[in-house]
């Protein structure tokens, strides 16, 4: 069993659903399976999205007709490989990694499943690759360090067009984000970003708490509308 970002003591039970529902609807890929192997064997932390939330984030892309995803967050590949599946031929996903070392190994990953044509790989600090980016982009997978997730909110909303969807990951953070007072850079980080998201009239937004493998976590879900 993974061990949960955010454990409690129905974590095992929550692991168990995830791996009915998945061995059904996500059934085990062998890319898949070799980039979550390969993630492990170098040391990765454990912070991929579990194979449920990645089938979730290729039906988004299905289900808005998506061609141009932008991923901030690559770590060693995995949800890349899962949206860049998704998208049609001509599709492509912009994914941002700051650590060198990770993204050499999502490089590999994304490589080895035959998406390299459809992944445009970005090295460096998010801050600093997202003013060279050209938008606008259809769908915004938002999965990185979370105090800067404010800064990523603006951005995306500079490289989006109405109708695009914005999707922030690990926003529960275990029930912590009710936390005003949490010393936590990363919960603070996740409030500021949420009322940034509920004073922008621009979108229109909610946040879907999950629970499973991972433990107890969630997204937010945001629509760019007309300015």
């Amino acid at each position: 069993m993974r061990i949960p970002d955010y454990p409690t003591g129905d974590a095992a039970g929550w692991a168990k659903v995830d791996g009915y529902f998945s061995d059904l609807l996500a059934p085990p890929d062998p890319a898949q399976q070799a980039a979550l192997a390969a993630n492990a064997e170098a040391g990765l932390p454990a912070h991929d999205v579990s194979a449920l939330q990645g089938k979730m984030l290729a039906l988004f892309i299905t289900m808005t007709g998506a061609r141009r995803v932008l991923e901030i967050g690559t770590l060693g590949g995995y949800s890349t490989i899962w949206m860049a599946r998704a998208l049609p031929p001509d599709g492509t996903v912009t994914s941002i990694e700051a650590s060198p070392v990770h993204a050499d190994i999502a490089r590999t990953n994304i490589q080895r499943a035959g998406l390299d044509q459809r992944v445009d790989l970005r090295v460096g600090a998010a801050a600093e690759v997202l003013p060279g980016l050209n938008g606008p982009f259809d769908l915004v997978f938002i999965d990185a360090d979370k105090p800067s997730n404010p800064l990523y909110l603006e951005w995306s909303l500079k490289l989006s067009r109405p109708g695009t969807v914005i999707i922030g990951d690990n926003v529960v953070r275990g029930g912590a984000v009710t936390d005003g007072g949490s010393t936590d850079p990363n919960v603070q980080g996740v409030r500021t970003f949420l009322d940034m998201i509920a004073r922008e009239p621009r979108l229109q937004a909610t946040a879907i708490q999950t629970v499973g493998e991972k433990g107890w976590d969630g997204f937010t879900l945001a629509v760019v509308g007309q300015s």
